[in-house]
């Protein structure tokens, strides 16, 4: 069982999104809509899908290919602006299985080059209503080590709760033992926390274990308390609090890295 909360929506659940929501391509704007809906392809975050009235049909390249799923049939559709173009881009609902859908674009998050709620920007995929990232100050003692050698220990870290993942501690830069840590050019995205400045693997006993540390200097607003401190990956170091040793974290694959190495969510 895990010691902290699981995801609790459900695959396919569809609700509503309060929010202006607008994407652009090639300097385009391909859509603006107060009407989206949130659409849980799978249980840890949602998917937009625009009503195709907000949607710069102009844009859309019918690639003929008529797909059927189990949440409907659709079109597949590229973009083409200029001399950029993207294929496979976009799937137009033509009639649903499931309810709401009819009518409604999905596009690749990928495919579009920005996205965003209101007036700011966002990254990687939409934040879920259903999920809160916390960054509480503590004074109990975190010490983190691998293989028997300590990288860093502090008496002031900062935890991070984020629902469906476990803890993250983040932990003063003078904390932590940079003689065993090996900075690399490995950058990795939240839609929660933003994109990290600092990645560092570890070397210990001759061996070096990939992107096992990171920062974030220029978090966003929500989560300030992290800026500038260093936190690693629970699943693969050995961390205890107070003294006590904690089980390792199962291994946890969400998008995105920029870079090679693995893709474990921070």
């Amino acid at each position: 069982m895990n010691d902290y909360p699981t995801m609790i929506t459900q695959k396919n659940l569809i609700q509503p999104v309060p929010r202006r929501i607008r994407g652009y391509f090639a300097g385009e704007l391909m859509f603006d809509t107060t009407q989206a809906i949130y659409v849980w392809e799978w249980s840890p975050y949602p998917q937009y899908y625009i009503p195709i009235g907000d949607v710069n049909t102009d844009l859309l390249v019918d690639e003929v290919q008529e797909k059927h799923h189990s949440r409907g049939t659709y079109l597949r559709q590229g973009f083409t602006v200029g001399e950029r173009e993207h294929p496979a881009a976009a799937k137009t609902y033509t009639d649903d299985s499931l309810e709401g859908l009819a009518g409604m674009v999905r596009f690749e998050w990928d495919a579009l080059d920005s996205w965003f709620e209101e007036d700011e920007q966002i990254f990687v995929h939409p934040r879920s209503p259903y999920t809160r990232v916390d960054a509480v100050r503590s004074t109990r003692t975190v010490r983190v080590e691998l293989d028997g050698v300590v990288l860093a220990e502090s008496s002031s870290p900062v935890m991070v709760y984020e629902t469906g993942l476990p803890t993250r501690y983040y932990l003063n830069r003078t904390d932590v033992n940079f003689e065993h840590l090996v900075h690399n050019d490995t950058v990795s995205e939240c839609p929660y926390k933003g994109t990290t400045t600092d990645y560092w693997s570890v070397q210990v006993a001759g061996s070096l274990h990939a992107d096992l540390a990171w920062a974030y200097d220029f978090p966003t607003r929500q989560l300030l308390p992290i800026t500038g401190l260093v936190a690693f990956y629970n699943e693969k170091v050995d961390i205890f609090i107070d003294g006590v040793e904690l089980p390792r974290a199962e291994t946890h694959f969400f998008p995105k890295k920029t870079t090679t190495g693995s893709s474990a969510r921070e």
